[in-house]
């Protein structure tokens, strides 16, 4: 089994709609995946039309495998199931600071109930907290979406350096340009000079800014099941491409 975890540390870049369309481009290639929603905001459950369920509360998602089990839901894609966040889903660290081994309680409670899967995504909440280190320790490949504008730039840095002093593998961190306009000259800048200091964290493939993407809220689907053919579906079946394959797709 698979954790693949996208993550930021700053909200509003696209990490949503990356673990959705990841989720999804991993069950058209015939795996059997789990999409876990940790973020309380439970967008990765509205996108994929599935209710969550209210009796999977913080203490349940961590020892209650049964619970957790029953909460997962299928979505209407073959191979793609979801286990949706709710509201309680906020006290996580609350809860995962009163517990011994607190920083594996994530991947124990993934491995016990996601056994099934060949691969489970995680929708993560953008901050540094007790259950973002229960992220970084528990995932294979931490996917994080960057916008090329100097502020996200700067959260990046934050992350890298949170690595570092955690003594994190910062292998597991695969980066890409997400949401990107290239006729705008900062964009295309700050991806020559990240690419530069970074150039063992980045991806080659990258997300264009684009309307077909930001309709994911009205169609509830990804985006290659609504808009196939659009500049967006082809990048994120190039970020699953190189994710899993090391290749880049000229797809």
């Amino acid at each position: 089994m698979k954790i693949i975890a996208c993550y930021s540390n700053k909200g509003g870049v696209g990490k949503t709609a990356t673990a959705v369309n990841l989720a999804y481009a991993y069950a058209k290639a015939g795996k059997t995946v789990l999409l876990c929603d940790l973020d309380p905001q439970g967008a990765s459950g509205f996108y994929l039309r599935v209710k969550p369920s209210k009796k999977l509360t913080d203490a349940r998602f961590f020892e209650d495998v049964e619970r957790f089990t029953k909460s997962i839901r299928a979505s209407d894609f073959e191979g793609l199931d979801v286990l949706p966040a709710n509201m309680t889903f906020r006290d996580f660290d609350v809860f995962l600071s009163r517990m011994r081994n607190k920083r594996s309680r994530l991947k124990k409670a993934l491995v016990a109930a996601g056994s099934d899967y060949d691969v489970i995504v995680l929708d993560c909440p953008p901050n540094f907290s007790t259950l973002s280190e229960n992220i970084f320790k528990a995932a294979d490949q931490i996917v994080v979406p960057v916008i090329p504008t100097t502020l996200s730039e700067r959260t990046f840095d934050q992350l890298v350096n949170f690595f570092d002093q955690k003594g994190l593998p910062k292998k597991k961190l695969r980066a890409f340009f997400s949401m990107v306009q290239r006729r705008k000259t900062l964009h295309v800048e700050t991806m020559m000079v990240m690419r530069k200091l970074y150039r063992k964290r980045f991806l080659q493939a990258s997300v264009p800014f684009a309307a077909d993407a930001e309709r994911m809220g009205q169609n509830r689907a990804p985006v290659s099941v609504y808009a196939g053919r659009s500049a967006a579906s082809a990048a994120y079946r190039a970020l699953y491409d190189e994710l899993e394959n090391g290749v880049v797709s000229d797809k």
